[in-house]
């Protein structure tokens, strides 16, 4: 079974789709945390719900309605993402939108907007062009705000005959709960390492970076893959703690603050897990310092999620950078 632009599915997305596929239900909540395939898995679910020669498996990947997807026109699908997610992904905006953004009017929303809702729901009351129906992908769905949430909710609780709703959550904690109750929750599925790394490796990875990236993400292969593009970041990863310990900015040079933050969040975590005897989860223990105190590590680990919030809008890169490294240096060499 191909996944879009005929690339075969990960195969605990392949399994899950078939899962899915094998319930009935108008309304699904992919929910777990980032770079699990939850996008993946939801567009494979639309597929296949409208493909004109569906398998238990999952769409055909051949017929006029898989085609129109892959070219991101199809009809009788609504994807509703953040205007910023949507042009990463290669759907259009409306007409409405691009125009004025293209006009400067304001810069790509990085919420789900109300205007965009509203376009949603005027979609469901629609007939089917094709007559397979309808579906709506929403994602990441924790970006509704509460008003585009609550225009949602009304749809979902009286949704016309022939549409499916598929929502997909990075925190779907975040959800209003009234969403939650009108969906069917399944949870993303970790894979296991092995399995991960295979995949890994078959876009393109070669074993000894694809063990360091997995590492690196947690065990989500998706955020793997997604961190070592455009170019290889596991050697850097590699020499990130001793690289901190010496105040080294060179090695963040290519890198946005907020990256920088949830690297160096995951790098406190390991020296706070590695100062009380437990092990490690995103470096090595032999890459990690033997510096710093609990003490220290902590008030760092405190400094950092104040960081976290204001991350993306940075008033000064630069200092961003320095401090960020800075505050890392001293935490990591501190004998209090």
């Amino acid at each position: 079974m191909a996944g879009m632009n005929n690339k075969p599915l990960a195969p605990w997305i392949a399994s899950q789709l078939e899962t899915l596929l094998a319930q009935r239900g108008h309304a699904w909540l992919l929910a777990g945390p980032s770079g699990l395939g939850q996008y993946e898995l939801a567009l494979e679910l639309a597929r296949a719900w409208l493909c004109e020669q569906p398998s238990a498996l999952g769409a055909c990947g051949s017929c006029a309605s898989c085609h129109a997807i892959e070219v991101r026109t199809h009809a009788d699908l609504f994807v509703l993402m953040p205007e910023t997610v949507l042009m990463a992904s290669g759907w259009p905006l409306s007409e409405a939108a691009q125009a004025d953004i293209d006009d400067k009017k304001r810069k790509a929303s990085k919420e789900i907007r109300i205007e965009a809702m509203r376009d949603a729901v005027e979609f469901c009351q629609r007939s089917s062009a094709r007559g397979r129906g309808k579906a709506t992908l929403v994602f990441p769905a924790e970006r509704m705000n509460v008003v585009a949430a609550n225009a949602l909710l009304k749809t979902l609780e009286e949704p016309a005959g022939d549409v499916r709703f598929v929502l997909a959550s990075e925190a779907a904690h975040q959800l209003l709960p009234t969403i939650r109750s009108r969906c069917l929750v399944h949870s993303m599925v970790w894979p296991r390492s092995e399995a991960a790394l295979s995949w890994l490796q078959a876009q393109g990875m070669a074993a000894a970076p694809a063990s360091v990236m997995l590492r690196a993400a947690g065990g989500r292969p998706q955020e793997a893959l997604e961190f070592y593009r455009p170019q290889d970041k596991s050697q850097v990863w590699t020499e990130l703690p001793r690289s901190m310990a010496r105040g080294d900015l060179t090695l963040l040079k290519d890198w946005s603050p907020a990256q920088t933050v949830s690297a160096l969040q995951k790098l406190c975590h390991d020296m706070l897990a590695f100062k009380t005897g437990a092990a490690p989860r995103f470096f090595a223990a032999t890459d990690l310092t033997g510096g710093g105190t609990v003490a220290s590590l902590t008030g760092w680990a405190q400094a950092l999620a104040v960081t976290k919030r204001t991350v993306e809008h940075p008033f000064n890169v630069g200092l961003m950078m320095e401090a960020l490294v800075s505050q890392a240096q001293i935490a990591l060499n501190s004998k209090h």
